[in-house]
């Protein structure tokens, strides 16, 4: 499988090589200081497309660089960098996401997302063409990331197989948006003398006015619906200007003229999207993709899968590769009818010389007619008309036909040769090709009708033991063949088919009452991950799980996130230590709890709490705490007593400094009289009083 970036050119092979990748002089190179440029991916008309590393995200991107001479137009640039941020903000699941746009030195680039697979161009190079179911399941996608644009406001100008992305898990996504146009600024393709388009899918009024809106998207989609039901593109010339002029002059052919038995409702389908009169369009892809949806649920299975079971070989490759040009009006030189891009008229006649005098629309025109918009489609129909379209009218309706001759004597003699030499070539056929068959398309078919498929197109079919997840493939349906579609493999090989197990799905196993480590584990074997950890009060030990978010028995995607709800162990409302022994304290806790008390080693005095006892705690009484809470208490002393000391025949100044130095306080009652000195105090000496007591002095 290859790689496909976000963004496809027409590929130039000589471009891909190794040579071409380590001569390129953006490799290894680190474009505005973020961009590490690692491989050339793909170049076309416009720009050249790198894997690069986004080394301030740390991912892989896609990086589209305008070539020198188109950035070195200030208005194209100017353009370019504007269209890019609008596309930017347009966000859609088929859509190819544009990261960023910048600028480094005379170099322009968009940065988009890289996808994984291949572009519907890859895949039509390998099958050659697709059934209409194959092409339903392609178009409904890109036509709804079309939709998206159109409704936010802009016009993609450049809708082709190579903007097609597949990626590797099937899903589609349309990709280049960073040249599209937004339609409230102008609906031009042609602005400044330039229009930006590939030939091949451009609008007839995209030539002759320079307008692009939604319905030239529209039409550019048809193109493309025409191209995978038939492998081929529906205008082809010597030369781009020729293939233009067939836009603006002929009709798109119905697809069943290129690929008889298909469907009219596809001729009705194809008709509606790329009538050359817009007005008579689908107003833009919403509208288109109700009308396909209608279609497809009125065809029956055989005609939605016919030709599954043989394929046209793939296209040769056209004269004008299918890259995004740029087109400047004195680059072609073309009559005033057609302004602004007109046409070299010289050319069409080579062309018509050339194949025989008659254009491919005139053959078309002489062999079938379309039925009016809005008249009878026949019998055929089965779809009611789209406007401006009509079912082509089957050749041998009644009236005005000559009769046919019986055959002549050279032409029975021509039709035995005819018959030896077809009987020579068949066996030469199948010695040749005739031994081989292609592997069909049976991707997202169910086990049993993909089964029938490869049998029918004489393969054999062995599943791999191992399915895969898928989110897009329905359980039992095939993701994957090896060989892939389009193969091409002797009759009788076997094709060995994977099958969708169905979306990768996951329970949320019993985690209550497991320990954190047996609950990651847990999620683990699930392929969950273990999200946000709550801690919360409970009766269950701390680290046991007590419930989860999601919910046991919720299905998850892989690697979901669970969030778990742990114990903490119980909560505990403390009771009143006071005047309690620590030991006392400690044997008021059970060991569930796991409180432990700790004593301050600073005890501290206490007039009314004995020593020995607790004065105080930390948390405090009717304090709520949680398990393994430690708990600091303070120890009394008991009272602060002092010893009195002896004053006794000191004076009255020497008795109190005595007093003061052991914090007590003097009451001096000393009488004026002979003897000076203290003759008595009380309490008596040696006596135990508390801290800052009165000691009485006297001197009588």
């Amino acid at each position: 499988m290859g790689k496909t970036v976000g963004v496809h050119e027409a590929v130039d092979p000589t471009l891909l090589n190794m040579d071409a990748t380590l001569n390129d002089p953006l490799v290894g190179r680190v474009l505005d200081g973020r961009y590490r440029v690692d491989a050339r991916v793909a170049a076309g008309g416009m720009a050249t497309v790198y894997r690069a590393l986004d080394t301030r995200l740390d991912r892989t991107v896609a990086l589209k660089v305008m070539h020198v001479g188109l950035a070195q137009d200030p208005e194209f640039t100017r353009r370019f960098i504007l269209e890019a941020k609008a596309a930017a903000r347009l966000s859609h699941p088929n859509v190819v996401n544009v990261f960023d746009q910048g600028t480094d030195g005379a170099l322009a680039y968009l940065t988009m997302e890289f996808v994984e697979g291949r572009t519907l161009r890859e895949l039509l190079t390998d099958l050659g063409n697709m059934t209409p179911r194959e092409a339903f399941g392609v178009l409904e996608p890109m036509l709804a990331a079309l939709a998206a644009a159109h409704r936010a406001g802009f016009v993609h100008r450049d809708v082709k197989p190579e903007n097609v992305l597949i990626s590797d898990d099937g899903g589609i996504k349309l990709g280049d948006f960073g040249l599209a146009r937004a339609t409230t600024t102008t609906a031009t393709a042609a602005t400044g003398k330039v229009m930006v388009g590939t030939v091949a899918y451009l609008a007839p009024e995209q030539v002759e006015r320079g307008e692009s809106t939604p319905r030239s998207d529209v039409y550019a989609a048809g193109v493309v619906l025409y191209e995978m039901l038939t492998g081929r593109q529906p205008h082809h010339g010597a030369t781009a200007v020729e293939v233009i002029y067939k836009h603006v002059h002929t009709d798109v052919p119905p697809p069943s003229q290129a690929v008889p038995g298909l469907s009219h409702a596809l001729d009705t389908l194809v008709r509606a999207a790329t009538v050359r009169d817009p007005e008579q369009r689908p107003i833009d892809a919403e509208a288109l993709l109700t009308f396909v949806r209608r279609i497809r649920h009125a065809m029956p299975d055989a005609e939605l899968d016919f030709g599954a079971a043989l394929r046209l070989p793939p296209a040769p490759e056209p004269l004008n590769d299918n890259a995004t040009s740029v087109f400047r009006v004195n680059e072609v030189l073309l009559p005033p009818h057609l302004a602004p891009l007109g046409l070299s008229v010289d050319s069409m006649e080579d062309e018509q010389a050339r194949y025989g005098g008659t254009s491919y629309g005139q053959q078309y025109a002489e062999n079938h007619e379309y039925a009016p918009a809005g008249a009878d489609a026949g019998a055929g129909a089965t779809v009611a008309d789209a406007p401006g379209s009509g079912y082509p009218r089957q050749p041998g309706v009644p009236g005005g036909r000559r009769r046919k001759r019986g055959p002549s004597r050279g032409v029975i003699v021509l039709a035995v040769v005819l018959l030896i030499a077809a009987g020579i070539g068949g066996g030469a056929w199948w010695y040749g090709s005739g031994r081989y068959t292609d592997v069909p398309g049976v991707l997202t078919m169910a086990k049993g009708p993909a089964e029938s498929k490869l049998k029918a197109a004489d393969l054999k079919v062995e599943y791999e033991k191992d399915g895969v997840f898928s989110e897009t493939v329905p359980k039992d349906s095939v993701v994957s063949t090896d060989p892939g579609p389009g193969k091409n493999l002797l009759r009788g090989s076997t094709v060995k088919v994977k099958l969708s197990m169905g979306p990768e799905r996951y329970v949320v196993p019993p985690l209550a009452n497991l320990s954190l480590d047996d609950a990651k584990k847990a999620l683990t074997e699930k392929h969950l991950t273990m999200g946000k950890e709550t801690r919360v009060p409970n009766a269950k030990p701390p680290g046991i799980v007590v419930s989860s978010k999601p919910n046991v028995g919720e299905v998850l995607q892989r690697d979901t996130t669970v969030e778990l709800v742990v114990s903490r162990g119980p909560d505990t409302t403390l009771p009143d230590l006071t005047n309690l022994t620590v030991d006392d304290a400690r044997s008021r806790f059970q060991p569930n709890q796991n409180l432990t008390v700790v004593e301050d080693p600073n005890q501290q005095f206490s007039d009314t709490i004995p020593a020995g006892r607790i004065i105080s705690a930390n948390p405090g009484a009717n304090t709520t705490v949680p398990f393994g809470t430690k708990i600091t208490v303070v120890v009394s002393k008991g009272p602060d007593l002092v010893q009195v000391p002896p004053v006794t025949g000191m004076n009255p100044d020497d008795a109190a400094k005595a007093l003061a130095a052991v914090g007590l306080r003097v009451n001096n009652r000393m009488i004026p009289l002979i003897p000076a000195n203290v003759g008595r105090q009380d309490p008596a000496a040696g006596s135990m009083v508390k801290r800052d007591s009165e000691v009485f002095i006297s001197n009588f």
